[in-house]
């Protein structure tokens, strides 16, 4: 199967979010595959969610101002954008691996592959628990010699770690969650309530005035709070001291948000949240369907505390299937959905082999961010409340549909290949380097007005 022009691919975005037809013409999308080492269509993957999210933040600026700018996005520089986490620099020095050293690929007992994540602490605690062994390689490849793949897989699901087992495209097509995701499309937005319209507020930039409540971590989700500060928004990142996190991943996706503190375990907290909601006009979440409701902020409850907010929701496996409350990462569904399997083949490779970039993370946290524009769009045009859901799951199905390049031979895109992407500012953590919003914006050009700072250092308040 070969891949779709880019244009075609954005179109049929376009269309899925209910947006107008004749916005497309004022975007222009250049370069062409391969555009990094993959049998897989990542740039063109990477260029048309963010060539989606941009072209909506301009068609909200057309409503702000009935002048409709001019958009471009370079595969190149989207398919940068989309390794941001891999160019990020501190006072001069780029930032270690992320990876624990056990993380990875292993070969099990029965011949068949795993991945382990365990780039968190919890994670990797566990993990060594339940395997009985010590924290290195070589322990553990013995302590996998004793298991059956998709033994190990149940096993860690049940101990609330996170592992999946490698399949090939045949086997995810025929599993109860392959099937669960093979007929949703990459998001969907819903009207979940009853709302007056609400026009937008004041300002130069297509979200000025737009306030974003962020809980999420990692990478998807704290992409699309990142893409809408880039727009105007005022973004409060909320997070709690216990929940652990990825340093450079917390610099690379906090360029433009406020960094907040709440413990939800704790009732004056949720007070405070709910305070925060009420005048909210997104709230982007990211914690396993079910997982944010026992507090009392599903979408629904969301929507009774706030009529007329934007919920966001993004997990790992979406909210279908018998996977749905199942914890994952974007290494872990594109070892399980057939992914790394098909692009080992690909290469000729005799073990898995992961894509060059966490693209169903990126692509999804630029489709959410997309998504959630499209509906703030609806809320001022027909009021309501909505929901938008996105998942790494659906994303892969998304991704899988663009087919297939020919880019086994395609160098990749080192650091000092990708010079001209990249910008010095400051930040909480140093003087930063970081890559370049990708999208080109003839008006309203993409900026983060507020630096990375570390968790916790804003209060929990919106800015005056």
């Amino acid at each position: 199967m070969t891949t779709p022009p880019s244009h075609q691919v954005l179109a049929a975005l376009w269309r899925l979010a209910c947006q107008p037809p004749a916005a497309l013409d004022a975007m222009e999308l250049t370069g062409a595959e391969p555009v990094l080492p993959s049998s897989f269509a990542v740039g063109t993957a990477a260029q048309t969610t963010v060539a989606a999210s941009a072209l909506a933040a301009a068609e909200l600026w057309r409503m702000r101002t009935g002048r409709q700018q001019q958009v471009s996005v370079a595969m190149r520089d989207a398919a940068i954008e989309t390794r941001s986490e891999h160019y990020l620099g501190i006072d001069g020095k780029p930032l270690g691996e992320i990876r624990d050293k056990i993380a990875g690929l292993y070969r099990c007992g029965d011949g068949r592959w795993v991945r382990l994540h365990t780039n968190l602490p919890h994670h990797c605690a566990g993990t060594l628990k339940l395997l009985g062994c010590d924290h290195d390689r070589a322990s553990v490849q013995r302590a996998l010699d004793r298991w059956e793949a998709y033994e190990l897989e149940d096993a860690a699901v049940a101990a609330g770690l996170v592992v999946t087992a490698t399949r090939s495209f045949a086997e995810w097509d025929v599993h109860p969650q392959g099937r669960a995701v093979a007929e949703l499309p990459p998001f969907t937005i819903e009207k979940i309530g009853d709302a007056q319209p609400e026009p937008l507020p004041a300002g130069d930039r297509p979200l000025s005035g737009i306030k974003v409540l962020d809980l999420t971590r990692v990478i998807a989700g704290p992409v699309c709070g990142r893409t809408l500060a880039s727009h105007g928004a005022d973004v409060l990142l909320i997070t709690a001291a216990h929940l652990p996190s990825m340093e450079s991943l917390v610099i690379d996706n906090g360029r433009g948000k406020l960094a907040a503190h709440l413990d939800l375990r704790d009732p004056s907290a949720r007070e405070r949240l709910a305070a925060l909601l009420r005048q909210a006009d997104i709230f982007v979440q990211g914690y396993r369907p079910g997982a944010i409701a026992q507090y009392g902020f599903s979408a629904e409850q969301a929507a009774k505390l706030r009529p007329g907010i934007v919920c966001v929701s993004i997990c790992a496996y979406s909210h279908e299937g018998p996977w749905a409350r199942r914890r994952g990462f974007d290494s872990l569904v594109q070892n399980a959905n057939g992914l790394n399997d098909a692009e080992a083949q690909a290469f000729g490779a005799s073990q898995p082999k992961p894509l060059p970039a966490q693209a169903l993370d990126h692509g999804t946290g630029f489709l959410m961010a997309f998504a959630a524009m499209s509906a703030l769009k609806r809320r001022a045009t027909e009021g309501g409340s909505w929901h938008v859901r996105c998942s790494l799951a659906q994303t892969g199905v998304w991704f899988r549909g663009l087919g297939r390049v020919d880019g086994t031979a395609c160098p990749d895109l080192h650091l000092w290949d990708v010079q001209d992407r990249l910008y010095d500012s400051h930040s909480g953590f140093g003087r930063l380097t970081a890559v370049r919003h990708s999208a080109v914006m003839s008006e309203t050009p993409p900026r983060w007005e507020r630096p990375s700072v570390p968790l916790g250092t804003d209060p929990a308040a919106w800015p005056s």
